[in-house]
């Protein structure tokens, strides 16, 4: 079995880590240096990332970057394997579902067609609540729109296909982190992008039904890659002070 690619790179970052003789409190590299070392998707370098926090090697300091951690007996014995990546997971989803929503599309009933309208709905209602400690609100309400629209395909093996990728979402620490830090953000499942897969679906329409879903599903990335920016603040607080630097230089040359 091929190891993940996220496991792959923390296994290096930690190797990195040792050999350069980073101490506890010293910052990494930029997330786009470390992509570039190991020829890697800054995805990835933030799977990683996140895999070296859970076990307890690394501090990530939202806006500022990614530090050493001090070493702890429990963090040395947790394994940095953990499930599938949210952004692999998320783009597995993106090109199954999509032709999932596209046979839906031929075969959903209006009984489906009602039982999905109430579906999202409850998503609404639940998006209004206070997040729980467990899941982030319109989740149970999104997971069962997903799975009504596989049972809709009249399809065994897509129906299996879904609820696995489900599954190993719902049971990933890696991939519950991430979109804990997304709900921290005040993220919720997107009303709007629902209603479109819904009414491709109502209307028949394979193609509209496959591009709703594919649409709704790379904005979920995108959301999660914005969600997660580990160093946007610093980045920011760089290139002002470079840009009053630069003005400061134009001042001195005109009084000159």
């Amino acid at each position: 079995m091929n190891q993940r690619r996220y496991k792959t790179v923390a296994d290096n970052l930690l190797r990195y880590i040792d050999s350069e003789g980073f101490q506890p409190g010293d910052r990494l590299p930029a997330e786009r240096e470390l992509a570039i070392r190991y020829d890697v998707s800054r995805p990835t370098i933030r799977e990683a990332v996140i895999a070296l926090e859970i076990a307890g090697r690394v501090t990530v300091r939202k806006g500022s970057g990614v530090y050493v951690a001090e070493p702890a007996e429990e963090a040395v014995a947790k394994s940095l394997d953990l499930d599938v990546g949210p952004f692999e997971l998320t783009q597995a989803r993106l090109l199954i579902e999509g032709e999932v929503a596209a046979v839906a599309a031929t075969q959903i009933t209006e009984g489906e067609l009602d039982e999905l309208s109430g579906i999202i709905n409850q998503m609404i209602a639940e998006n209004a609540t206070t997040v729980s400690d467990d899941y982030v609100s319109g989740e149970h309400a999104d997971k069962d729109f997903h799975m009504l629209i596989a049972r809709a395909t009249r399809n065994s093996a897509l129906i299996s296909i879904v609820e696995d990728l489900w599954m190993q979402r719902d049971r990933s620490t890696l991939t519950h982190t991430m979109y804990e830090t997304v709900r921290q953000e005040g993220v919720r499942p997107s009303i709007d992008e629902h209603w479109a897969i819904y009414n491709a679906l109502d209307a028949g329409n394979p193609s509209d039904a496959r591009t709703a879903m594919r649409t709704h599903l790379s904005r979920v990335v995108d959301t999660m890659f914005r969600a997660t920016e580990i160093e946007a603040v610093e980045q920011a607080k760089r290139k002002v002070s470079a840009d009053r630097a630069r003005f400061a230089r134009l001042m001195a040359n005109e009084k000159k």
